[in-house]
C-alpha cells in the first residue's frame, strides 16, 4: 500500500462508517475502511441493532400513519430532559425521512415492527434480519462501489498539524503502516469497551457494568484526537446504558440480553426495596434510564419480580426467568431477603387499585396510591403463582464523550475547523445526546451524519 493510494480513510466499520464510505465512493473518491475488528465481528454495535427511528409525513415503507418532526423532537426532549443540541437534533430528525429510501437503495430490507410491548409501528423501521443483515448488505454495496476494507487494522495515531490531519498510523498483519489520505472520517464509536476508562469516569461501580456491544470500541482514536486538542463534547459518565439480564456476558451480549419486563413488574434492589417508578412511560422512551438507576443501587444490581399473568406481555430475554411457586422461594433463588421481599410485595399489592383499564401497550393510568415510589401505569397486584424473577445489571451500549461536530459533521479545535476531519456515529453522538436515549435514534444519527461526513469528505478530496 502506498501512502497516497486513497483519497479518504474511514476509521470504523459500522453503520456510520459504511454510510460515509458509500456516499464518498458514489462521489468518485477512492475510499479505504479501516476496521479494528476481525471480519466475522465487523460492524461495531450496528450488528446488534434492529431498527432506526424515522420521521415521515405520510406512510413510508413499513411505517404507518405519520410521525412529525415536532413529535419526534418532543420524544427526544422527554428522554434527554432538554440536554440536546436542538439544531443538530432537528437536522438528524428531518433528514431521517429521506434516509429510509436511501437505505433501501443500498441493500437494506425492512419488515413490519415486532409485536409485544414495542409500540413502534409508526416511529421505527425494523431491519429484516436485524443489524447484522444491514451491515452485510452495506458491505456488499460498498464492495460494488470499489470501497476497500482492511480488517484487524488498528489505528494508533492521526497526526494533526494545525488545521490538517497529515497522516494516519495503523498496524495490520504485524506491519506498521502510514497513509496520507486527503480526507479522514472517524466513525470508530465510543470508549465503553475500555473498562479502565469507564472506571475513571464512573468510579468503582463501573467494574460491575456489562458492555452490551462490541469489545473493539476502546476509544483509541478518540483519546488520540482529544489529546491533540480536537474539540470534545459530552461528559465521560454519560452514556446509553440500559438494564440487561444479569447473566449476560461481559462483552457483546447484544440486544437479546435486554429485558422489557420492567413496566409489568416491581424492581427491587438487593435489600428487596423498590427504588423507582416502574410504570413511568412506555419502554421506547424510558428503557434507557434503567441502566443508570441500577448503577446507583448497592452492588449495581436489581431484581425484577413478576407473576404468571404478566409473563407473556413482553419479549423474553435469551435467558429464561427464575421460576418459583412462592415469593419466599423466589427470593432465595435471587439471593435477597425473603421476609423483606414478601413485605415489599404485600405493600405494593395493597396500594394497587382498579385494574380494569389495564392496557399493556399504552399509558393506562392504572396506578398505585399511598406508597413511594408510586407506580403510575400498569400497576397490578403480584398475586398469581408461579412467580418469576430476573436479575438486572447495567449494560452500557455506548458512551457520549466524543468529538464535537457542526452541521457538516466537521471536527474542530479551539482555533477553528479542521479542514479534512469529519466524524459520524457514536463517536460524535454526544454532540446531540447530552443524556438519556430514544430507541432507534443512534442509528438515525449514524445514518444521517455518516452520509453528511462522506459527502463533505469527498467534496474536500475532489
Amino acid at each position: 500500500m502506498k501512502p497516497n493510494d486513497y483519497d479518504i480513510a474511514v476509521i470504523g466499520g459500522g453503520n456510520a462508517a459504511l454510510c460515509a464510505a458509500m456516499t464518498a465512493a458514489e462521489a468518485g473518491a477512492r475510499v479505504l475502511i479501516l476496521e479494528t475488528a476481525p471480519k466475522a465481528y465487523r460492524g461495531g454495535n450496528s450488528r446488534h441493532t434492529r431498527n432506526f427511528r424515522c420521521m415521515h409525513r405520510a406512510p413510508l415503507g413499513p411505517l404507518v400513519e405519520a410521525y412529525s418532526e415536532d413529535e419526534y423532537f418532543a420524544d427526544l426532549m422527554k428522554v434527554t430532559k432538554g440536554k440536546t443540541d436542538e439544531h443538530l437534533a432537528r437536522l438528524a430528525i428531518r433528514t431521517s425521512e429521506e434516509c429510509l429510501p436511501w437505505m433501501e437503495a443500498h441493500g437494506v430490507r425492512f419488515q413490519p415492527s415486532l409485536s409485544g410491548t414495542l409500540s413502534l409501528a409508526r416511529t421505527n423501521a425494523f431491519f429484516m434480519g436485524g443489524g447484522k443483515s444491514l451491515v452485510n448488505a452495506y458491505y456488499r454495496t460498498a464492495a460494488k462501489l470499489g470501497v476497500d476494507v482492511l480488517y484487524e487494522a488498528n489505528v494508533t495515531h492521526l497526526e494533526l498539524n494545525g488545521d490538517t490531519i497529515e497522516w494516519i498510523d495503523f498496524t495490520h498483519e504485524d506491519q506498521d503502516i502510514r497513509i496520507t489520505p486527503k480526507s479522514v472520517v472517524v466513525a470508530s464509536g465510543g470508549f465503553q469497551a475500555d473498562t479502565d476508562w469507564l472506571t475513571r469516569a464512573w468510579g468503582p461501580a463501573a467494574k460491575n457494568f456489562l458492555i452490551r456491544g462490541t469489545p473493539y470500541n476502546r476509544g483509541v482514536v478518540l483519546a488520540d484526537l482529544l489529546e491533540q486538542g480536537v474539540s470534545q463534547v459530552g461528559d465521560a459518565d454519560q452514556c446509553h446504558a440500559v438494564a440487561i439480564d444479569g447473566r449476560a456476558p461481559k462483552f457483546d451480549g447484544g440486544i437479546v440480553t435486554r429485558l422489557d419486563c420492567v413496566p409489568f413488574s416491581i424492581v427491587v434492589n438487593k435489600d428487596a426495596q423498590r427504588f423507582y417508578d416502574e410504570g413511568e412511560d412506555t419502554w421506547p422512551k424510558r428503557y434507557a434510564i434503567w441502566g443508570r438507576l441500577v448503577a446507583a443501587q448497592p452492588d449495581q444490581v436489581g431484581h425484577v419480580v413478576i407473576d404468571a399473568k404478566s409473563l407473556n406481555l413482553f419479549m423474553p430475554s435469551v435467558f429464561p426467568p427464575l421460576k418459583a411457586d412462592t415469593l419466599e422461594e423466589l427470593a432465595e433463588m435471587m439471593g435477597i431477603p425473603a421476609d423483606k421481599l414478601v413485605k415489599t410485595v404485600e405493600e405494593f399489592n395493597a396500594a394497587c387499585g382498579d385494574t380494569s383499564n389495564f392496557h399493556p401497550t399504552e399509558l393506562d393510568g392504572v396506578t398505585t396510591t399511598g406508597i413511594t415510589p408510586a407506580k403510575t401505569n400498569w400497576a397490578r397486584p403480584i398475586t398469581e403463582a408461579p412467580f418469576y424473577g430476573y436479575s438486572l445489571r447495567t449494560g452500557v451500549t455506548f458512551t457520549y464523550l466524543g468529538l464535537k461536530v457542526d452541521e457538516n459533521a466537521q471536527c474542530s479545535t479551539a482555533d477553528g475547523p479542521i479542514k479534512n476531519l469529519w466524524a459520524a456515529g457514536e463517536t460524535m453522538a454526544g454532540s446531540i445526546l447530552g443524556q438519556g436515549y430514544l430507541a432507534g435514534y443512534g442509528m438515525t444519527i449514524g445514518t444521517v451524519f455518516g452520509r453528511i461526513a462522506g459527502r463533505e469528505a469527498a467534496n474536500h478530496a475532489n
